[in-house]
């Protein structure tokens, strides 16, 4: 049987490295884990944690900790690429990762970028008044940490 500390930090990794929207799916990664864990306990689990349920730009929710570690590394495997047109950024991501990407974009607050629109696996960033598309999507990439 695992500890309770163990199955906390398996809840922190699981938060950290995925996008998790609901306690089910949350449940249903850490039983994949060997974690048999009740709903009652991973509520209890989640408030010891202070995981909260944080609003995305287009809707639902993600569960994030407040001790969370700077997302970069974690966000650079959702990335498939960063491009500018000369007018905008378009990042392609893997399927469903769009939305997930162009929030933790938003919290960054880049002063080059004036705001984003996610679909399913494409974001489209717009660049401040100003600020060329190709400054915008250097800075993108040294956030993310994704060579050119």
């Amino acid at each position: 049987m695992k500890s309770t500390r163990e199955r906390r930090d398996e809840i922190r990794q699981l938060i950290a490295s995925q996008p998790v929207a609901t306690q089910a799916q949350l449940r249903a990664l850490l039983v994949d884990r060997g974690y048999a864990v009740t709903q009652a306990t991973l509520s209890r689990d989640l408030a010891q944690l202070r995981a909260r349920r944080a609003p995305l730009p287009a809707g639902g929710t993600l569960y994030e900790l407040p001790d969370a570690p700077n997302p970069a590394p974690l966000l650079a495997d959702l990335i498939r690429s960063i491009d500018d047109n000369g007018t905008l950024v378009i990042i392609r991501t893997t399927s469903g990762a769009a939305q997930v990407v162009a929030s933790a974009i938003d919290r960054a607050q880049l002063v080059e970028a004036a705001g984003t629109i996610a679909g399913d696996d494409t974001i489209f960033l717009a660049p401040a008044r100003s600020v060329p598309a190709a400054r915008l999507a250097k800075r993108v990439r040294e956030i993310i940490k994704q060579p050119r």
